[in-house]
């Protein structure tokens, strides 16, 4: 077992996300934690299950992230680069239901920023 959890796809725009899906406490406290890598276009969907004040740090991480605060309607509001095991917080700047983690920089690659909507998080559950 490599830890991984199961995959959903997600789109932003015309990219194609395979994500994990961490929607208990258990999975969304692991995230990516002990990883060395993660493939380009995989990345991590925190389902906070309601809006909530969300904040991420990267404590036994291993590779550095992006991440992508989500509100319930799909539409990203901020999004944070995250360095490897530092303790600093990053936080949506507003209450969230999901959070979308990526290598660091996928964002910025593809010209995604806040206001962008993320594809297929209804069918998470």
């Amino acid at each position: 077992d490599n830890g991984k959890l199961p995959v959903k796809q997600l789109t932003a725009g015309i990219y194609l996300i395979q994500a994990e899906v961490a929607d208990t406490d258990a999975t969304r406290q692991r995230g990516l934690m002990m990883r060395n890598q993660m493939a380009n276009n995989e990345g991590m969907i925190f389902d906070f299950g309601e809006p909530a004040a969300v904040c991420m740090w990267m404590k036994n991480t291993l590779i550095p992230l992006s991440v992508a605060f989500i509100d319930a309607n799909g539409q990203i509001v901020n999004i944070e680069d995250m360095q490897p095991q530092t303790l600093e917080s990053h936080c949506a700047k507003k209450a969230v239901r999901y959070a979308l983690e990526m290598n660091q920089g996928w964002f910025k690659q593809k010209n995604i920023q806040a206001g962008f909507k993320i594809g297929g998080l209804d069918k998470l559950r």
